[in-house]
């Protein structure tokens, strides 16, 4: 059973969320709702890809999409907040299936190109023709009568951005971690641990009230049970990377030294190939089977 958790909504301008918790992935989904119009968005939707046997199937997002109709809201967004390098995106597959807009950060452009080198794929990748919006730093839209304010927020990827969504939600993504686990790595191409601090920092300018949904859990020593969500406030006073005012040096020296131990994503290689696609499988070939292209020995 998927493990889920709804965050009420805290009144007038305030969104219900519900996370669902990717196992395999530590990924956390968001379903984000307008409790007056019934109205939702779907932010950072898994489509399972298990790395054995290169398969996917769409077992994780029919599961919310089950959810929301049992809730009777009416999707109105597909949303991601970057080119994820740990679980293949639902983006392409709830499109077809909900034939409602998906989008994602303007500067998956930069993303795209960075990765054409990588997989010495010159003509590979369209984020204009696979994502309906790319969404620019201060871009607003709505879920219903919620207004979503968007921020860059680069350091985990140069092109990650942070929804705010009514008066008190903002979906972190790999920004934040829960405050006993810090902060997400920043070591990935077009990653930059100081620019990372800097959008922490920014994040922490909103509202002390405000609900912080993270990207990702992988527990602690001292906690087995997954969390995703705290408020300004208890990051900035807890936070075991940031919290307290740790200096900006302080905090690169940490992060760097940090994810230096860290091994790639075993999904990474076979997922960004799609997910620059918005989750979309690489055209098939004669025989009809789709095909990835992996770079050898440049990681």
């Amino acid at each position: 059973m998927t493990l889920s958790r709804t965050s009420a909504s805290q009144g007038a301008n305030s969104p219900e969320v519900t996370g669902f918790y990717d196992e395999d992935t530590g990924s956390i989904q968001y379903l984000v709702a307008d409790p007056e119009t019934r109205k939702a968005a779907l932010i950072d939707i898994v489509m399972t890809f298990d790395p054995e046997s290169a398969s996917t199937n769409s077992e994780s997002a029919d599961k919310i999409l089950h959810f929301a109709d049992h809730e009777e809201l009416e999707i109105e967004w597909i949303l991601d907040t970057h080119p994820h390098a740990d679980h293949l995106m639902a983006s392409s597959y709830l499109k077809e299936k909900l034939g409602k807009p998906n989008a994602i950060g303007a500067k998956v452009e930069e993303i795209a190109a960075l990765w054409r080198d990588y997989y010495h794929m010159p003509d590979a990748f369209d984020p204009a023709r696979d994502f309906d919006h790319l969404f620019e730093d201060g871009d607003s839209f709505k879920i219903g009568s919620l207004p979503v304010r968007v921020m860059l927020s680069p350091g985990h990827t140069l092109g990650s951005i942070t929804y705010v969504v009514g008066s008190d939600a903002a979906f972190v993504h790999d920004t934040f971690m829960h405050p006993d686990a810090g902060t997400s790595r920043a070591d990935f191409p077009g990653g930059i641990a100081s620019d990372l601090y800097e959008s922490l920092q920014t994040i922490l300018k909103l509202p002390d009230h405000t609900r912080l949904f993270v990207g990702h859990d992988y527990g602690t020593k001292h906690r087995g049970i997954p969390e995703w969500e705290a408020t300004v406030a208890e990051h900035r006073r807890h936070n075991t990377h940031i919290g307290g005012g740790v200096s900006k040096k302080a905090f690169v020296e940490r992060r760097e030294a940090r994810d230096k131990t860290l091994a790639l994503p075993d999904r990474m290689l076979s997922v960004l190939q799609m997910n620059l696609r918005a989750g979309r499988l690489p055209a098939p070939e004669r025989d009809g089977n789709a095909y990835l292209k992996i770079p050898l020995n440049r990681f």
